[in-house]
């Protein structure tokens, strides 16, 4: 666990964004380029994700990210309609064009 409370219990996402938050405002004060930036729980597990790029598998950075559990998720839910046919999911063109926007 990253950040563990006093307790010992998993620090809730609000938690850890005030926490955040508070330490980019004192380093703000030295680096006045981070008062300008967003910087989120997100952007951590992301830039941390982006420094093992090299020699890392791809999945494996995904995995870190949270993001192959939800594929994995979605695809399940594909892969048991298959052979049934009819009833497989068929997006629209309005739903096509947000997603190659992406």
């Amino acid at each position: 666990m990253l950040f563990p409370t006093a307790h010992g219990d998993r620090m809730s996402a609000d938690a850890v964004q005030l926490m955040l938050s508070k330490y980019v405002n004192v380093a703000a004060e030295t680096c006045r380029s981070l008062g300008s930036k967003h910087v989120s729980p997100h952007t951590l597990r992301h830039s941390a994700a982006m420094e093992q790029l090299a020699g890392v598998d791809l999945a494996v950075i995904a995995l870190w990210l949270g993001h192959l559990a939800l594929k994995e998720a979605a695809l399940a839910k594909v892969t048991a309609m298959e052979g049934r046919e009819g009833l497989r999911f068929k997006p629209g063109d309005k739903l096509l064009a947000f997603l190659n926007a992406l």
